[in-house]
């Protein structure tokens, strides 16, 4: 890197290199850290390449070497010289021009030029008595002699040659700059990575300060317990709505393995990644966002999350999918964690259900393994697990329903969820209203497994019957619920507490009917 650098990267190192003497005085402020002690160390400020690369490179120097210009004036006297040539030619030649006439005592000398004779002393007629010896006779015109001295050929010859010299020796001397900054190549890379684990730990001091991050307490037992812990990345970006925290607790002995259930959108997968970065924030010595955090050392983390297929190599998602999962099954430890979102869902369901019901057994049951792991997924069936696998604990993602809407949550609970709240996720995407009541038709007859005198599920049967049937006319409206009038009047924000407790005690007693 350091032999094909040009202007504007060693610009760049000097400025660098510049802020490390003061940066050296920074840390020396704070005392009594060991690392920063030897960072410290390792911070070389190499004020003699400071030194070369600020007297020898042009502080805006052009993009394109070809431009030249990128070494700074006064650093080779060569180049000075030259540059001098090329810059203040017609006052050498006015000085020249006017100590000829003084010497020569011609009062009306000129120097002159043209592309055919380069330059050249003018003389007329009338004055050629006073020419000095010294003068070559280059060119007679009829009223006029012209002349040229060994000091104007001289100036003429490097004139001529001055850029092409000046371009030359640039690149000379860029070459040697580059060649003694090469040469520190092995203090300015201490140097860099030092640099570089600094603004690493600055960088997570400010977010610990800043985001209300905790020192977690690392244990040797492979325990994971964290309190309110919060995903490091979307809690900043939902600036709109406050982040819900949630709390995780894995146990070698008796909670291994977490079966996580929970609608689509209420946050699965936030958790599982938002567990697997705490860990790794801890590993790397980082504070953690989280109220409390208890991490047991882990060897690896392994992450079975997202799919995509890869086309160039004829590979389709569930084959990704499956590799993954061999990995983690191959490679891990009683000391990893796993993280698993929704293995088998790239193949036909039963397909699926029966790899994750496996994958999650093989987890808890193999003594090479018996790994921290959670486990999200939408196969209802796996909770089952929990009663006859004496580690493995249910977690779902917690919502409430009402009015035949559901609100997420974000919070995980322990329990198993009974619903995915597909079909409301989809009312919420924007799907058609007759899909999503079609849906919901469908959805009812697979629960209920119906099937018609023929043997054929009634999913397809019903649509049809109720195609055939005409729609029922109403001939009279229906009569009002009085119960539902009564609700529908109340504004519970009006009432006192008394007056809720009546109203409800009203409700019940017009609901029970006149007693006998």
């Amino acid at each position: 890197m350091l032999k094909t650098a040009g202007p504007r990267d060693f610009l760049a190192l000097r400025d660098s290199l510049s802020a490390l003497a003061p940066l050296k005085e920074e840390i020396r402020c704070l005392h009594g850290s060991p690392l920063l002690a030897e960072l410290d160390a390792q911070l070389d400020p190499l004020e003699e390449t400071v030194r070369l690369l600020a007297s020898g490179i042009a502080e805006d120097p052009p993009a394109l070497l070809r431009d030249g210009g990128y070494i700074r004036d006064g650093f080779s006297e060569e180049l000075d010289r030259l540059r001098s040539i090329r810059r203040d030619g017609h006052a050498f030649l006015a000085s020249l021009e006017a100590r000829e006439r003084q010497r020569t005592g011609i009062g009306n000398l000129k120097v002159r030029y043209n592309k055919v004779f380069g330059y050249y002393l003018e003389i007329s007629k009338s004055n050629l008595g006073l020419v000095p010896p010294d003068y070559a006779r280059k060119q007679t015109l009829v009223g006029a002699e012209r002349f040229i001295t060994p000091e104007l050929k001289e100036y003429e010859e490097q004139v001529v040659t001055a850029q092409e010299r000046i371009d030359i020796l640039e690149a000379e001397l860029l070459e040697e700059i580059r060649r003694r900054v090469a040469e520190e190549a092995v203090r300015i890379k201490a140097s860099a990575l030092a640099v570089a684990q600094l603004d690493l730990l600055a960088s997570l001091a400010e977010a610990a300060a800043l985001f209300d991050y905790v020192r977690p307490k690392m244990r040797p037992d492979g325990a994971l317990r964290i309190r309110g812990g919060r995903h490091p990345v979307v809690e900043r970006l939902r600036s709109d709505q406050r982040f819900v925290p949630n709390d995780t607790r894995l146990e070698p002995e008796d909670r291994q393995l977490l079966i996580i259930t929970g609608p689509n959108m209420g946050g699965k997968s936030t958790y599982l990644r938002q567990v697997a970065l705490i860990v790794l924030l801890a590993h790397a010595g980082s504070f953690v966002p989280a109220a409390e955090a208890e991490i047991g050392i882990v060897d690896r983390i392994f992450c079975r999350v997202g799919a995509s297929d890869n086309l160039a190599r004829g590979q389709s998602t569930f084959m990704m999918e499956m590799q993954e999962t061999a990995n983690i099954l191959h490679h891990a430890t009683p000391r990893s964690l796993v993280i698993l979102d929704e293995i088998g869902r790239g193949t036909a369901t039963f397909d699926g259900l029966s790899l994750a019901w496996a994958v999650a057994e093989y987890l808890h049951e193999e003594p090479r393994l018996r790994c921290k792991t959670l486990f999200a997924t939408h196969y209802h069936e796996l909770t089952e697990l929990a009663l006859t696998l004496p580690r493995v604990r249910n977690c779902r993602i917690a919502v409430r329903e009402w009015n035949d809407e559901i609100r997420f949550l974000y919070s995980v609970e322990d329990g198993s969820a009974d619903r995915s709240y597909g079909i409301h996720v989809a009312r919420l995407a924007g799907i058609p209203r007759e899909v999503i009541q079609r849906a919901g038709e469908v959805l009812h007859n697979l629960e209920m497994n119906e099937l018609n005198r023929e043997g054929i599920p009634r999913i397809a049967g019903e649509k049809a019957r109720r195609l055939a049937e005409p729609a029922q006319i109403q001939l009279f409206a229906e009569e009002p619920d009085p119960l539902r009038e009564a609700l529908r009047s109340v504004h519970p924000e009006e009432m006192t507490p008394l007056q809720a407790m009546n109203f409800l005690a009203e409700l019940k007693r017009k609901l029970d009917g006149p007693r006998s």
